[in-house]
C-alpha cells in the first residue's frame, strides 16, 4: 500500500480496472446462478425476454466476466510484495550457508544426527520461510485467482509438510539447502512479472529467460543430484533409514515431480517466446 502503489503509479500503470457492466438484474442473476458463458439458446431466450440485440447480450457478458478480474496495479503490488520477500530471504540464506559447512559438502548434514544444534540464524531462517508459506497458503483462496491454484496448493502444502517435519525431526541442515535452493528462482519469476506489467517488454523477456534457465539448473540439476542424493543415500550410508526416512524423502520426490511440470511448461513458454518474439 505504502511502497508498491506508488512505485506502480510512478511507472504509469493506472488504478482503474476494465469497462464495468451496466447492471441488470436478471443478467446479472443469470451470471451468478447459472452460467457466465451463456450459450446460443440461453443468449436467444435472453434476447426475447429483455428485447436486446444477442450480441449486445455477449457484450454485456463479456463486460461482466471482465470486471471480476483484479487490475494491473493489484497483480503489481502482489508480485512486488513476493519479489522482496524471496529476494530477501534468498541473501539471508545465501549469507548463513556461506559460513555452514554442510553446504560444501553435504555429508555434514548427517554427522552426529539428530544432535546438532539449533543457532538462534538457523531458528530465525526456518520460522520466516514457515510463516510465508502459511500465509501463501491460506492467502491463496483471498489473491488473485490463477489457473495453477491446484498444483500451487499442492506445492504448499509439501512444503509446509517438509519445513513443520524437518524441523520437528532436526533435519533442518539438510533442510536449509532446500529452502535456498528453492528461493535462488522464484524473485527472478517475480522481477519479470513486474517488468511485464511495467510494460518493459525486453527487460521482461531477460528476466523470464534467465529465471527459465536458473529454475531448470537448480531444480532438474542441482536437486535431485545434489539434494536427493543425500537424503536417499548419504543418509541411508551414514544414519541408516530411520522411520521417518520415507515419509521425509516422499515429500521430497513430490516437489521433484511438481519441478517436472513446471519446468515442461516453462521450457514450452520459452519456445512459443521465441517464435513469437515476446514473452
Amino acid at each position: 500500500r505504502f511502497i508498491a502503489k506508488p512505485c506502480a503509479i510512478n511507472l504509469g500503470i493506472q488504478d482503474s480496472g476494465p469497462h464495468r457492466a451496466q447492471p441488470n438484474a436478471i443478467l446479472e442473476k443469470v451470471f451468478t446462478s447459472i452460467t457466465k458463458s451463456p450459450d446460443g439458446k440461453r443468449l436467444e431466450g435472453l434476447s426475447k425476454q429483455l428485447d436486446w440485440d444477442v450480441r449486445k447480450i455477449q457484450r454485456w457478458f463479456r463486460h461482466r466476466r471482465n470486471q471480476d478480474k483484479p487490475t494491473t496495479l493489484t497483480k503489481f503490488c502482489e508480485s512486488m510484495w513476493r519479489f522482496t520477500f524471496y529476494l530477501s530471504i534468498f541473501f539471508y540464506g545465501i549469507r548463513f550457508l556461506w559460513t555452514a559447512p554442510w553446504f560444501w559438502d553435504t555429508r555434514q548434514c548427517w554427522y552426529n544426527y539428530p544432535f546438532q544444534p539449533l543457532t538462534s540464524r538457523l531458528y530465525y531462517y526456518y520460522i520466516l520461510e514457515l510463516a510465508f508459506y502459511w500465509s501463501l497458503m491460506f492467502s491463496q483462496f483471498t489473491d488473485i485467482k490463477r489457473k495453477d491454484f491446484l498444483i500451487m496448493f499442492v506445492h504448499h502444502l509439501a512444503t509446509i509438510g517438509l519445513i513443520t517435519f524437518s524441523y520437528m525431526n532436526n533435519m533442518v541442515r539438510v533442510g536449509t539447502l532446500v529452502l535456498c535452493l528453492h528461493d535462488a528462482s522464484d524473485f527472478l519469476l517475480e522481477a519479470a512479472k513486474l517488468a511485464n506489467y511495467a510494460k518493459y517488454q525486453r527487460l521482461c523477456d531477460a528476466f523470464f529467460m534467465l529465471f527459465g534457465v536458473v529454475f531448470i539448473v537448480t531444480r532438474l540439476g542441482i536437486y535431485p543430484f545434489w539434494i536427493l542424493n543425500t537424503t536417499l543415500f548419504e543418509s541411508w550410508e551414514l544414519i541408516g533409514p530411520y522411520p521417518s526416512w520415507w515419509l521425509f524423502n516422499g515429500l521430497l520426490i513430490t516437489l521433484q515431480i511438481l519441478h517436472i511440470i513446471w519446468s515442461y511448461l516453462i521450457i514450452r513458454t520459452a519456445s512459443k517466446a521465441l517464435v513469437r518474439g515476446k514473452v
